[in-house]
This record gives C-alpha cells, structure tokens and sequence, in this order.
C-alpha cells in the first residue's frame, strides 16, 4: 500500500533531570499507562558513531524538521548520487534506520538516546529490571512480597498545600473531575495536535471490573480549595506469563496537572499506588508506557486503519501519497456496507453468550506467551458493560456506548464459534477550526475456533478466517462512524495489518512488568521461535 504519515498515541516527555516520570505519563512506571511514541534510551559508542551510513549523516543538520521536510530534503540530497530515489524509499529507510535502534533499545523514533534521556534514577530504586540485565533463569519476583506488618501504613507526604483523596468514581461530579483533569492535561501527540478524550463512561468500564478497589483510585487535591490535579489509578488482574500465574494491578492514567508538574508528583503517586497494592497483597503490576523505561518486556507497534480519509486528511492524522489523490484514497479505503459474515450468524454479543464468549476466549489466549485470566464476571463486565443504553441512533450508537463486541453463532449448532470486539477512545484535535475530535477505534479481544483446527496457522486458514472477522469489524466501524481503526502489532495481528490496509504509525507502546522478572516476548519482532505479536495477549486500555 502507499506510505502514509500516520500519528501514533505518545507520550510528551517532561520528565524532570532525574527523568523520572513526567506527569503526562499515562503508564511507564511501577504503576502507569501509556501511549504511543517511546523515549527510547541508549549510548551508543564513538566507534558505532564514525560508522554511520551516509544517509544518517545527511539526516543530521535537519533533524528537528517536520517529517515531510525532512523526507523533501533528503531526497533532494540522495538524488544527486541516485537517481531512481524516490520518497518511498526515503520513508522506508528512515523507518528502518529508527526502528533497528529502538528494537534494540538504543533511541526512541525521535531519535533520543541514553544520554539525552538521563539515568531513570527513580527507577533505578524500584524492583524492576535495569538496563543491561540478561535473560533471567527463571521467572519470579524481584523482590519477595512482605507481610502486612512490614508495610508503611501511612503514604508519604505531600508538598505543602497538597492532600491525598480517593476518588470515588460512582460519585457523578467525582467522576466529571477526573474526566475533566484527562482531558486537559493528559496524553498527546508530539505536535500537540491530539490528546485522548476518555469519556465518563469509558472511565466507569475500565476502572471498575470486578472485585476492584476503591483505595486503588489514588487523587492530590489542592487543600484549600480540594480542587483535584493528579491522579493515578489501578486494577486487578490475573496474569500468566508463560507458565506462571500471578495476581497483579494494572496502573492507568497517571496524570499531573500541567502547572504543577515541576513539583514532582509522578514518583510520589506512583509509590502510593504502590503501597495501596501491597496492602491488598499484590506486589506486581503491568503497566505500558510510550517512553522508555527500564526495562519494557515488549515492544509492539501501532498502525492505523483509515475509515473516514477526508476528516484524516483536514486534520492532518494522515497526507495524500505524491502518487495518489484525495479520490484515490477515498476508493481505495472504501469498505463493504454490511458485514460478510452476517450471514454465517454474526451478531451483537449477548447476555446469554457469556460463558460460551469465555471459554472460546481462554483456550485462544492460552495460545499467547503473556494474557490477562478472567472469569466469567470479568468476561461479562469487559465485553458487555460497555455497551451502552437504549437503540442504536443514526449516528451508529447507543448512549454512552464505548464498546463494541461481536459473535459468529453457528445457524445449526448454536454454538459461538468467533468473536471480536473493539472499543472508543477518541482524541481532541487541537487548534483545528472545522473538527473537534478525531474518533478513533482501537481493536480489543477476539478469538475463533479455527484456531484448533489441525494446521490452521501452516495451512493458512486462521489468517482467512481473522482476516474476514477484523474486516467486519472495521465495517461496524464504519458504520458507527469513525474516523480511524487503530491496532497494536500483538496477538495475531501482525500477518492482517497489510491486507487489510493498515498503515504503520509513528509510535511504540512499550509493556513493562513491575517486581516480576522474565524474558522478553514477543511484540513487533519475533523472539525464540515465537512469531512477532504472539508473545504479548494484553490490550490496555
């Protein structure tokens, strides 16, 4: 397909000279959430350094330009010793000449390196692991979990005129404040052209699975006027990484306000979530960052599948190619009106699909080396309380709907044999007059029965059958009229991202395990024999 420049989710990095974590970081630390574009860090040898290619050289003196303009300028330069060059070609091979980097850990996609990022000397304090460790022997914690008694019962101090508050997410105007706090201060783009619009709803699914924790909804508020202007939050969750299961929090939407981020909140917020954790015996967490932190066990990719090309276009998510035009794209993204497999018994997930959903859902994410273990109440809670209330309106929605879920039901047999799902995370698109929000679906879980069949993978037949469910699932997109269908190169995406159109964006989602060490799966590249995605079974949200 033709190159696009398309935006990733990222992360602005406004750690302080310690770097540790900056307080937009929505994950990259014990507890966190993240985004898109990473802070890579590395060092790379004087002797590396006299080795660079001549295009790495040409690309020096305009490194601080925009894509475009660089992409322009080093074409101008290369087609003085090659002729045939052309921007393809010059996307391509800044591409690889990034990646092969962040891959190893050495530079992020903007090009930032260990020495620009400084030392993480708040994670150098921190049970996780650090740069230079090799593979362990053996999967297990870092540090061993104390009793109760060993605890810190009370959370460290707060600067002056600062207090802690647990935010109560079932109280509507609790609720509005945290709303309001993210979309003011939380995750953008590197041009501070988009920032993630959690809506209320999105916040009530994602923060209150079963058997969550109040405690774990951490806030500071200002004490004379109990405004709030930070907030962390976590989860609970079931792991297993490879072989071993572990009870574990996953931290989400660390977020500072942005006056106050020299204060220096972000540590200290993510050493209290910290503690709450251990006081419910839980000493490991999952986190995602689009920094980078020591030390990711993953790295995926995300790429982004166009929906709606003229609103991408008019708000510069994406550009028109030097080969194509507006129409062009326009057609070649164009999707069927209706589902292929409707036919074949897709439909909405129900009710009384739960434990049929669940057990399909277990036996395919077994095949991942890392996914979440849930029961059939968190199946029931993450694929149905999202759905929203009342009818589907012209719009393609429910009120307050930020999930969307799907089942193949076998016409003879009944039986559930397929599902996917994907939910809403809009963006607010900054300082554009004609749009507002760019509205954005991420995929989420799926699974199919063809999985289990003898040779599926060799023979082909699960990609088909993947291909044709994540092509409905764009149409039902479509249909609810969004803008861009976004996915991470885990699980089994990887081998349908080409033909179904996607394009790969300019940003990383690094995964980061808390006092829990293992070798690192699978995510944008393969590892030990196992195929690029199939390493990592987790969708953060």
């Amino acid at each position: 397909m033709s190159s696009q420049k398309v935006k990733g989710k990222q992360v602005i990095d406004t750690a302080d000279d310690d770097n540790e974590l900056s307080a937009d970081e929505s994950g990259g630390s014990e507890p966190e959430r993240s985004t898109n574009e990473p802070s890579v860090q590395t060092s790379s040898s004087k002797k590396k350094k006299k080795k660079k290619s001549k295009l790495a050289k040409i690309l020096n003196p305009v490194s601080g330009a925009a894509e475009d303009k660089l992409v322009e300028t080093v074409l101008e330069n290369i087609k003085a010793e090659r002729a045939d060059a052309d921007e393809d070609t010059v996307r391509a091979a800044l591409q690889q000449l990034n990646l092969k980097d962040v891959v190893a850990g050495k530079s992020d996609l903007a090009g930032k390196n260990q020495k620009d990022t400084g030392g993480h000397k708040f994670w150098a304090t921190q049970p996780v692991p650090q740069y230079g460790e090799g593979s362990p022997e053996e999967d297990g914690y870092i540090e061993p979990p104390k009793p109760p008694e060993e605890l810190k019962q009370r959370p460290d101090l707060l600067p002056k005129d600062f207090e802690w508050a647990t935010v109560d997410i079932d109280d509507p105007a609790q609720l509005k404040e945290v709303y309001e706090l993210l979309s003011a201060n939380y995750v953008e783009d590197d041009d501070a052209s988009f920032r993630f619009n959690y809506s209320a709803g999105f916040l009530k699914w994602a923060l209150q699975p079963p058997g969550y924790y109040k405690e774990w909804h951490l806030g500071v508020r200002v004490a004379a006027n109990k405004k709030l202007v930070a907030f962390i939050s976590g989860v609970p969750v079931t792991l297993r990484v490879r072989q071993k299961e572990i009870k574990a929090s996953e931290i989400n939407f660390l977020c500072v306000i942005k006056k106050l981020r020299h204060k220096r909140l972000a540590p200290v917020l993510i050493r209290e979530v910290t503690r709450q954790c251990n006081l419910k015996g839980i000493s490991q967490a999952i986190y995602t960052a689009g920094v980078f932190l020591p030390t990711p066990v993953s790295t995926c990719r995300y790429y982004h599948r166009s929906l709606n090309v003229p609103k991408l276009l008019d708000v510069k998510f994406t550009y028109i190619p030097r080969n194509s035009t507006r129409a062009r794209m326009i057609l070649q993204y164009k999707l069927p009106s209706t589902p292929e497999l409707t036919a074949s018994g897709l439909r909405e997930m129900e009710e009384r699909d739960v434990e049929q959903v669940s057990d399909l859902y277990k036996r395919y994410m077994d095949r991942f080396d890392m996914s979440p273990l849930m029961t059939v109440e968190e199946v029931r809670h993450n694929f149905l309380s999202g759905k929203g209330t009342g009818e589907i309106d012209p719009s393609g929605r429910r009120e307050g709907q930020v999930l969307w879920v799907y089942v193949v039901e076998d016409p003879g047999t009944k039986k559930i044999t397929d599902f996917f799902s994907f939910f809403s995370l809009p963006s607010s698109v900054i300082g554009n007059i004609k749009h507002s929000v760019l509205d954005a679906a991420y995929l989420y879980y799926y699974a199919t029965e063809t999985a289990f069949e003898p040779q599926a993978e060799e023979s082909g037949a699960l990609k088909r059958r993947l291909e044709d469910l994540i092509k409905d699932a764009l149409v039902v997109a479509d249909q609810a009229k969004f803008d861009v269908f976004n996915a991470l190169t885990l699980m089994d995406n990887v081998p349908l991202l080409e033909p179904l159109k996607f394009g790969a964006g300019d940003g990383l989602l690094n995964y980061y395990l808390y006092n829990w060490r293992t070798s690192p799966l699978a995510g944008m590249e393969g590892r030990d024999g196992v195929k690029p995605g199939q390493g990592v079974g987790v969708v953060m949200i």
